[in-house]
């Protein structure tokens, strides 16, 4: 009798820890991985940009809600919210925080902290801005990718004078607050110097500003206008281009999704691919990789679209010549 009690308590203490064992397991897997995502921008806007992050981030086989989260931070164009937002992310000690939207979210993450890595996208040189050592040698905890976008507003005249041959006075927008607004008027001025443009410099940070930008160039005769690249006009690219349509102002933007919207042509870096560059070495240091050892990409692919039913509403023609070289052509 005593045997069989005996025996008895052996197996329910041993099917006790058969039903424990596999709990114990659990507990002991390790945590799903959190990427910080930092962004001048709001949701909206970006919502194509996010996916072609996700995308990059399966290349790398990880998988948004199944064995990767990420927390969203929003600054909503307001770059004084940077500083704060960053702070809570290096707070929850996320894997990884990958900072988009212009070179100001890297650098407000770069103050924060030296130990978890940084992958950015930005329009802005990020040697020149202080965010890495060099393009091949990033050192540090931070790389990313360099979309080139700030570099790009001589050509965007170039073109713009192309389709507008008639503009003897051409406005430009710039954002006063965006951290690239030095280098864009740079090259905007020197651009136009080259070709004896006369320009009309408009600054604009808000919705209020933009209305009265655009209020002021049309008042001016202005025969064409140049909007820079900023996230704070990502944010207002609805506003924009119904004011370049109310005012009958032919615009060249820097973003596809501009033309695309009703706007008359835009040139620019393919930010989609800039963004799945981001998420594929956001994926490679997931798997432990280091910032230091990924050279900073630079952004190869660019885009210019013209959107022909705008350019018929603004009694313009487009050649021939011009529509091949477009890579799109929105009818």
């Amino acid at each position: 009798m005593a045997f069989d009690i005996g025996r008895r308590r052996f197996i329910s203490a041993l099917g006790g820890a058969a039903v424990a064992w596999p709990l114990a397991a659990r507990a002991q897997q390790p945590a799903m991985p959190v990427i910080g995502f930092l962004s001048t921008g709001s949701p909206g806007p970006y919502a194509a940009s996010v996916a072609a992050l996700r995308r990059g981030l399966n290349e790398t086989d990880f998988t948004e809600g199944q064995n990767v989260a990420i927390e969203y931070r929003w600054a909503e164009g307001q770059y004084d919210r940077l500083p704060v937002l960053a702070a809570d992310l290096v707070r929850r000690q996320v894997a990884v925080i990958v900072a988009t939207g212009s070179i100001a979210p890297a650098l407000a993450a770069k103050a924060l902290t030296k130990s978890i890595p940084i992958v950015f996208s930005t329009g802005g040189d990020p040697v020149q801005g202080g965010l890495v050592d060099s393009l091949n040698r990033p050192s540090g905890n931070v790389t990313g990718v360099f979309a080139l976008v700030d570099s790009l507003e001589g050509k965007r005249l170039g073109l713009l004078r192309e389709m507008v041959p008639t503009a003897t006075l051409i406005a430009a927008l710039l954002d006063p607050v965006n951290p690239a607004f030095e280098s864009q008027l740079k090259d905007i001025q020197e651009a136009a110097r080259a070709v004896g443009q006369q320009l009309q410099i408009l600054h604009a940070s808000s919705e209020h500003e933009i209305d009265s930008a655009f209020a002021t160039a049309a008042q001016s005769r202005a025969g064409a206008m140049l909007v820079s690249a900023s996230p704070v006009y990502a944010i207002r690219r609805d506003q924009l281009v119904a004011l370049a349509a109310r005012h009958a102002i032919p615009t060249i933007f820097y973003q596809r999704e501009f033309a695309v919207a009703g706007g008359l042509m835009s040139y620019g870096t393919n930010f989609l691919e800039a963004y799945r560059q981001v998420g594929v070495y956001t994926g490679k240091i997931l798997k432990g990789a280091k910032p230091a050892d990924l050279p900073v990409q630079q952004s190869t692919k660019f885009e210019f679209v013209i959107n022909l039913k705008t350019a018929k509403a603004l009694g313009l023609t487009v050649s021939n010549s011009m529509q091949l070289l477009a890579d799109e052509v929105i009818e």
